[in-house]
């Protein structure tokens, strides 16, 4: 999901100050918290496994591609790492192993990132920018526009990217969560509570619809990321355990790196990373032929740029009014205390030691 934030013009001078003083101050703060977590009982946070990573996944393009790519490139062996991958099926599964510590990193859709903006795990990378999300409604259901959506029975997974696109499509026609019937289910159960005509609506994500649309061929799609694109922007990302980039930032910019180089191999191999990541999740190639459609890939340099200038941190700021506004957050938060870009920028190939 991508809206890029129209952020106010400030001179060369003042953002490099902006930026050196911010980079100043989370350098800061990680030595000083690392230096307390050597003297307390945190050892995992501290140590980071040593060269072992567990890391979670989602079992589809966005959420595996650079995993995907990271192993089949060997960028794990060169850094000296040895993850262990683990899937899940949604974002907020894997903020909970992150906070009990059976997780290092994860992966996060939009619709999660109010999770890290509440302060339970701290961004280290953007992963990509998605255009994946839908609101779909069944054929023959009197839906063709977000409006038509009163009264109806939607199905949604809760707390994901589902959940932010069929806020804001009810929010464009002047309704209310309350106005439907929303019931709450895993996203898989989605699938077959549409396709088995259960509900009237949906609010899911691509390739999913691509399995709906093989059951329920005449569905419609009545909103999607794309009608707010660029006005807002959707990133996911990859997060950490919340003591971890503090207790160990070396080995948080080593994984970053990892994922940047990976990054950019897809960027550079969109329709082949496609078919790796088929691959990596044991799936026909043609079930992931056309997933980078659905999103806008950003090499490490774009990104970088985009960290140092203030751009993405205006991307995850209007998020965070929009996640106080759908009731996620009590107030809006402010991405300089939980996104990681310095780290992000300092990250890469001298981290693969």
């Amino acid at each position: 999901m991508k809206r890029i934030a129209n952020r106010t013009t400030k001179s060369a001078t003042t953002r490099n100050r902006a930026v050196g003083r911010r980079a100043a101050g989370l350098l800061t703060a990680l030595l000083l918290v690392a230096a307390a977590s050597g003297c307390g009982n945190d050892s995992s946070a501290a140590s980071g496994h040593g060269n072992k990573v567990t890391f979670g996944y989602i079992a589809d393009y966005s959420g595996s591609a650079a995993l995907a790519v990271a192993q089949k490139q060997g960028l794990w062996k060169k850094a000296g790492l040895k993850p262990e991958l683990k899937v899940f099926t949604n974002g907020p599964l894997q903020v909970q192993a992150l906070g009990s510590g059976d997780l290092d990193f994860g992966y996060l859709g939009p619709g999660a990132l109010w999770l890290p903006a509440s302060g339970r795990a701290p961004i280290v990378s953007v992963n990509m920018l998605g255009l994946a999300d839908r609101v779909i409604a069944r054929p023959g259901s009197g839906i063709t526009k977000p409006a038509d959506l009163k009264g109806k029975k939607v199905a949604v997974a809760e707390g994901t990217s589902g959940d932010m696109i069929l806020d804001l499509a009810l929010r464009n026609a002047g309704l209310k969560p309350t106005d439907v019937k929303k019931v709450a289910m895993d996203a898989s159960t989605v699938v077959t509570a549409f396709s088995s005509g259960q509900v009237d609506a949906a609010a899911t994500w691509y390739p999913l619809i691509d399995t709906i649309k093989k059951k329920v061929p005449g569905l419609r799609e009545i909103s999607g990321t794309q009608d707010y694109y660029p006005g807002l922007t959707f990133p996911n990302v990859f997060v950490a355990q919340p003591r971890l980039a503090s207790g160990n930032p070396a080995l948080v910019r080593k994984v970053t790196g990892v994922l940047k180089q990976a990054d950019d191999w897809i960027a550079g191999h969109p329709a082949q990373s496609e078919s790796v990541a088929a691959g990596f999740l044991g799936l026909p190639a043609a079930q992931l032929k056309g997933s980078t459609d659905h999103v806008k890939i950003l090499s490490s340099a774009e990104l970088t740029k985009l960290s140092r200038n203030g751009t993405v941190d205006g991307w995850f700021d209007q998020l965070s009014d929009l996640f106080v506004q759908m009731k996620k957050l009590p107030k809006p938060e402010k991405a300089k205390d939980y996104y990681l870009g310095d780290l992000y920028a300092s990250a890469g190939k001298a981290d693969h030691r």
